[in-house]
């Protein structure tokens, strides 16, 4: 199923949470919303759900307006809220019985239903407790089978890995990329690296404004600044100096600086100019002076240094 948002924009009096974006998930995608804290990320997912109702702008689902077919679209969204509200003296089993009763399960699908979330979401061993005897993460994965009790269209997950340990996250994920493949999936995260294992896609909002929107390889290339190598040397005969060395260096015709990053181990971190690559020149300048290469490593735009940039 689809999401096409167009122009949506939210207001709280003076404040604007959502300032007119635009965009488009497809059938089967697995969207990540990035932001910093009041960005707009939550906003933007309780508008998609018709959870609130926005000041101006359209979301569709396919055909179907949220704010005109609102209980059709309801019925085919599984909404798993940042805060994860839950009832608490309620068993897994009722709750989830109850959850499948509201979203209007058949009666002869329920206790089915229920099998298959406590089983995909790794509830069996605690499938007789009541809630409040829960950890933080059981009660993260009882807030995603009951968002996906219905069988829905379209997942929003706000936050969904939040109180899980390392091993439950694998396996939180794993089952995100599963649902993805028959799913249109939204999950919002401030685990970067989560975001970039587990989504096709990734989009970032800074003060209620989309900044940038593409896969994570697409980001990161798209912010790299100029090429940045970090070398160590040692000369065949014996030490080398490293002032003449980065003398030399900085002379190259494709670097812009050398920084001297450890004076002992001969190691320099070299800028090259910008669109230009100083790899080879390096090379071949440590050739004519006899020094050898003992590490070479070039410095990778990661997602956080992508995320920082764009959202300072």
């Amino acid at each position: 199923m689809a999401i096409v948002v167009e122009n949506l924009s939210k207001n709280y009096d003076l404040q604007r949470a959502v300032d007119n974006i635009s965009f488009e998930i497809k059938t089967g995608e697995v969207v990540g919303f990035l932001g910093p804290n009041g960005a707009g990320k939550s906003t933007t997912m309780k508008m998609i759900t018709g959870y609130l109702a926005p000041t101006t702008g359209l979301i569709r689902l396919d055909d179907l307006s949220v704010e005109e077919d609102s209980e059709k679209v309801k019925r085919r969204i599984g909404y798993l809220p940042e805060n994860n509200p839950l009832y608490t003296d309620m068993a897994i089993v009722d709750y989830l019985r109850f959850c499948a009763q509201i979203q209007g399960v058949k009666k002869t699908e329920t206790t089915s239903k229920i099998a298959s979330m406590i089983d995909r979401c790794g509830l069996d061993k605690e499938k007789h407790k009541k809630i409040n005897e829960l950890s933080k993460g059981y009660r993260q994965r009882v807030g995603l089978a009951q968002a996906m009790i219905h069988d829905p269209d379209v997942l929003i997950l706000d936050e969904p890995t939040t109180g899980l340990d390392p091993n439950q996250i694998v396996e939180i994920r794993n089952l995100i990329k599963e649902l993805g493949k028959e799913k249109t999936v939204i999950l919002s995260s401030h685990i970067l690296s989560e975001v970039e294992a587990t989504c096709d896609r990734i989009l970032i909002i800074n003060k209620g404004r989309i900044v940038a929107d593409g896969t994570a390889e697409n980001l990161r290339e798209q912010a790299k600044g100029n090429e940045i190598v970090s070398i160590q040397i040692a000369g065949k005969d014996g030490g080398v100096d490293s002032e003449m060395a980065k003398k030399l260096l900085t002379d190259l015709a494709s670097v812009q600086t050398v920084k001297i990053i450890d004076k002992k181990e001969n190691g320099f971190q070299i800028q090259s100019k910008p669109d230009a690559s100083s790899k080879r020149a390096i090379f071949d300048l440590c050739v004519e002076n006899n020094w050898y290469i003992t590490e070479m490593t070039g410095d990778e735009t990661k997602l956080e240094d992508v995320f920082r940039k764009l959202t300072n």
